[in-house]
């Protein structure tokens, strides 16, 4: 256990500092932590090396991860540390009302909805509180779901690594891929050949310009797409363009939201959208039946999201590219 002047040495790395804020409202995985910190897995490593051997935190192994969370020790008057734990505290408070403490307590609250959703949220540290339920997931949902839906020709636009693409070719007779960057799609088509699936077609473009005839897919899909584009109603307008009368345009997005560092570290161009705006946009790219409702919400996460879909008519308006 480190104290005095090597205790402080070590504390006075802001990214050791982070993973303790962190810890200290959450037990976390270290892919969890990079996730979050946006640090390369292996320096999140040696950082939690570094304080597991100062004594401040503790390691549990548990089937495939391992969790890390303060020593609770630590929070106690006798914990051998002196006064650090309250140094510690008037730091993390102090730092949770600046734009970087607020940008972790985001991501991580996207951590916690991502652990709901998948239904490993875990209510404490103590595997007695915990509710596991084996082969229970939204992936198997969706996947159940799919059974129900027609063999329609998909569209998934701005597709990045294909994770959603590859889920929508279990169902659909076909799947045109388009994303803009090279790169993604090269590493999109992988995955697709490791997973054998041989119904995608990967085209490179702009999701305001799509490389696609009118009317030549049923479902054309912006799933977080949308607030990447440069003119989002003209994406929107693509999407309606080429799906034939009688098919949908499905959009899954965020609802607008004040979280800055987006901007910066993830390119996107808006900060969500308000369900009156997303509205708008199906409408006026000649949509009808528009619906917008919540698809994700977390008490205390700033993201929602959002799912919004409309029905193209056969008197729908259409252009060409």
């Amino acid at each position: 256990m480190l104290s005095g002047s090597p205790l402080f040495r070590l504390l006075g790395d802001d990214a050791r500092l982070r993973i303790l804020r962190l810890l200290a409202a959450e037990r976390l995985n270290v892919s969890e932590l990079t996730g979050i910190l946006g640090l390369a897995q292996s320096g999140v490593s040696r950082h939690l090396g570094m304080l597991k051997d100062a004594g401040l935190i503790a390691e549990q192994r548990e089937g495939i991860y391992t969790w890390y969370r303060l020593v609770p020790s630590l929070q106690q008057a006798d914990n051998g540390f002196g006064p650090l734990w309250p140094l510690l505290q008037a730091h993390f408070e102090q730092t949770a009302g600046t734009a970087a403490g607020r940008a972790d307590a985001a991501r991580l609250e996207e951590v916690r909805r991502l652990r709901k959703e998948n239904f490993e949220q875990h209510s404490g540290p103590d595997a007695r509180e915990r509710q596991l339920v084996p082969g229970r997931s939204w992936a198997a949902w969706a996947r159940a779901l799919g059974h129900l839906l027609p063999a329609w020709r998909v569209a998934d636009l701005g597709c990045g690594d294909g994770y959603l693409t590859i889920e929508a070719s279990r169902w659909a007779s076909r799947v045109v891929a388009i994303d803009r960057s090279r790169p993604v799609l090269e590493r999109a088509r992988a995955l697709a050949r490791r997973r054998g699936v041989r119904n995608i077609t990967w085209r490179q473009g702009e999701i305001e310009h799509v490389p696609l005839r009118d009317g030549s897919v049923d479902l054309a899909i912006l799933s977080q797409a949308l607030h990447h584009a440069a003119d989002p109603a003209a994406a929107v307008a693509e999407a309606a363009r080429i799906v034939a009368p009688g098919g949908r345009v499905l959009v899954l997005d965020l609802r607008e939201h004040d979280q800055e560092w987006v901007t910066e570290r993830l390119g996107d161009r808006w900060r969500g959208f308000s369900d009156a705006t997303l509205a708008r946009l199906l409408k006026r790219a000649g949509l009808s039946d528009v619906n917008v409702t919540v698809g994700a919400r977390r008490a205390g996460d700033p993201f929602t999201v959002l799912v919004a879909s409309g029905v193209k008519r056969a008197a729908a308006s259409t252009r060409t590219s």
